[in-house]
């Protein structure tokens, strides 16, 4: 006998890097477990819709901005489930108006809750980790530490795909690349890659159709105008800089971090300070709204 097939709808909430989590009560599927806002999508329903609809009965709040966020379908003993999975941002005016038992959590948090093993990937994508190594030397990244991202930033006219061939996916998981670079990479090495850079014009200049459905988007940005874009179009983190004075760019005066707070602070990005810091800078950073720090000589 064929296992029943639905489609279900997800919303991923954030608001200032954090998740809103809520609890499956016993008697329902996948009970006694953690979960994120949704609900089955009902027959004359698109999965936005239903996503739209099931956050505003479950949550309380109508949300009108959704970005595609991802699409998982897996099999249960009893049921097959396709997860369409959206993203929105949560504007500070919608908090008190969310029900109780939701809750915020930290994204490092989320992997120490019991969730469906259906979202285990989610979880794993939303909890990004601190540090980000920056370098146009490939070579590196047989030396990333375990905590650590490598966003590789090659010369020009390289055959990138043929460079990237020779290293495990475990570590390609962990390859930042610019959008331009990912698009000339195998299909393979595109799925193994899940983190996208995006330079600053670039999100100045592209716009949320142009991003693709599973992909975490990073955006570099200097300023508010930038990171409000960013956050428009979909992405879901970012590089903010300069904060400090860099030996690349001795002319270039920092923000510094009074500035940085203030941006960081209000925005809904997990935001990655960089520009002239130390790995030692992180729990400086995290106090200044950062969620990690990025660096060229010194991470």
């Amino acid at each position: 006998m064929a296992k029943p097939d639905i489609h279900v709808s997800i919303a991923i909430l954030i608001h200032q890097s954090k998740v809103l989590v809520g609890w499956r009560k016993a008697e329902q599927h996948q009970g006694n477990k953690y979960e994120f806002p949704g609900g089955k999508v009902d027959a004359e329903e698109t999965p936005l819709k239903a996503c739209r609809r099931e956050v505003l009965e479950e949550v309380g709040i109508d949300l009108e901005h959704y970005f595609n966020f991802d699409f998982i379908r897996h099999e249960y003993e009893d049921i097959v489930v396709n997860l369409h999975f959206f993203l929105a941002y949560v504007h500070a005016d919608h908090l008190a108006h969310i029900k109780q038992p939701w809750s915020w959590y930290r994204r490092e948090e989320l992997q120490d809750l019991n969730f469906p093993k259906a979202n285990k990937n989610i979880v794993k994508r939303l909890n990004l980790l601190k540090k980000i190594k920056i370098s146009e030397d490939l070579s590196q990244l047989n030396t990333l530490q375990d905590h650590q991202y490598f966003y590789w930033r090659p010369a020009q006219d390289e055959i990138y795909s043929a460079l990237l061939a020779g290293y495990s996916p475990n570590l390609l998981s962990r390859v930042i690349v610019n959008i331009d670079i990912w698009n000339t990479l195998s299909e393979l090495q595109q799925k193994m890659m899940k983190i996208v850079q995006l330079k600053h014009h670039q999100v100045m200049q592209l716009k949320q159709a142009d991003l693709q459905l599973g992909i975490t988007y990073i955006a570099s940005c200097h300023d508010r105008d930038s990171l409000d874009n960013a956050q428009r179009m979909g992405c879901s983190a970012a590089f903010l800089s300069p904060i400090l004075a860099t030996d690349s760019h001795p002319d270039v005066q920092g923000m510094g971090w009074s500035v940085f707070s203030k941006l960081a602070e209000q925005s809904d990005l997990a935001i990655f300070a960089l520009g002239g810091l130390k790995s030692t800078d992180l729990a400086t950073a995290i106090q200044h709204y950062a969620y990690g720090i990025a660096g060229i000589r010194h991470m």
